[in-house]
């Protein structure tokens, strides 16, 4: 199998407004050219709140140009990060705010059709969070609304939470649907105290996009295979990172900055094509991993 290798939008470019993690308007174009340049096959695209209609996955004319520099730079996109709904979430206490957004999962749905996006990630942290059983129930309620399109499109809705195993389970399981499935973050993870081994017992079978980075409890990102973290099912240090038993997930590896990219690109590429199917994405921005 040819497995892909990718890049989160806009780290392989000068900041944004000085932002680590944005769609970079105006000049996002660029990033497909680098990427070429170092053998990535995608672009995971990113949809923010601000600016949202001036993001080409949402602007007249701006699938057309995604299509056309993908076909002259052989760099595609298949996954969306959908940042949008960090700001303004889907399970928003605020009737006008849910509406509008679930108006903007149906557009991005309409996009994906076209561009074969295979999964959107839903982010449910931070200002997202599912704090509250109020907060889980509107949630559900309106994910369940767009349930039979996705099903339909067999596009999955990947779900990046700060939940522990149990409550996350009992999430999906309220779900019901083979296209809901998980994003899961290693060093988010880390960060939150939460036991690997026991995340990926619970639904490891569910996970279709995994972050890879590395942090420490209750801090912030550090050089990955800095805590050097280890489980039966992965194991992550500053030269490598092997992946068992999850072989039908989307990767995405957050690393520190060029000189990773520059030195060991070869090697992890091995590495992924050996361990796993699908494709990764590599993360990095100015010798920070986030």
């Amino acid at each position: 199998m040819n497995n892909k290798i990718g890049v989160m939008q806009g780290r392989l470019l000068p900041k944004y407004k000085e932002q680590y993690q944005a769609h970079p308007v105006g000049y996002w174009q660029d990033e497909f050219e680098v990427a070429g340049y170092y053998g990535l096959d995608l672009i995971e695209f990113i949809l923010d709140f601000n600016d949202a209609e001036e993001n080409p996955l949402l602007k007249k004319g701006g699938i057309d140009e995604i299509v056309a520099i993908s076909q002259t730079t052989g760099v595609s996109v298949q996954t969306i990060c959908a940042d949008y709904f960090m700001e303004a979430p889907l399970h928003s206490s605020d009737e006008k705010t849910v509406e509008k957004s679930f108006k903007i999962l149906e557009r991005l749905l309409e996009t994906a059709k076209i561009l074969k996006i295979t999964d959107i990630v839903i982010p449910c942290v931070d200002q997202s969070s599912l704090k509250t059983k109020e907060a889980v129930d509107r949630f559900v309620q309106q994910i369940t609304r767009i349930i039979p399109r996705i099903e339909k499109q067999n596009i999955n809705l990947s779900l990046e939470t700060d939940l522990s195993p149990k409550p996350f389970v009992e999430l999906l399981d309220k779900l019901d649907s083979k296209n809901i499935t998980v994003n899961y973050d290693i060093g988010n993870s880390a960060a939150l105290g939460f036991d690997s081994n026991e995340e990926l017992e619970a639904y490891g079978n569910r996970i279709t996009d995994i972050h890879i980075k590395d942090r420490v409890l209750g801090g912030g990102p550090i050089v990955l295979g800095g805590v050097m973290q280890t489980s039966p099912y992965f194991s992550i240090n500053y030269k490598s990172l092997v992946i068992k038993g999850l072989l039908s997930c989307r990767l995405i590896v957050m690393m520190k900055g060029w000189r990773f990219l520059n030195s060991n690109w070869h090697g992890l590429s091995r590495i992924w094509s050996q361990e796993c199917s699908n494709f990764m994405t590599i993360c990095t921005y100015e010798g920070v991993a986030t």
